[in-house]
């Protein structure tokens, strides 16, 4: 396992600080985020990339909006901030 923050809020690798799930969500919310995450994870491995973007576009807008709602992208919550901290 690799070190978090005192808040909880990131862990490090090699150095580089990394969003991890906002521990103040449910063990219930957090649990079918993920399971959402995980979906539109493999939607977007089965989408071809090909000429018309349309469809990647969509299924990678459905990642984002689920790594938003777990806290790992988007505006920190709480006192904690990392620069270039991502996911």
């Amino acid at each position: 396992m690799n070190p978090t923050t005192p808040d909880g809020r990131y862990f490090a690798v090699k150095g580089q600080l990394w969003r991890c799930t906002n521990p103040s969500l449910s063990e219930d919310v957090q649990e079918r985020l993920v399971n959402d995450l995980m979906a539109s994870r493999r939607e977007a491995k089965a989408e071809k990339p090909s000429a018309e973007h349309g469809p990647l576009s969509t299924v990678r807008a459905k990642v984002q909006k689920a790594k938003v709602a777990l806290g790992e992208r988007g505006p920190a919550s709480g006192s904690s901030r990392a620069s270039g901290a991502g996911a």
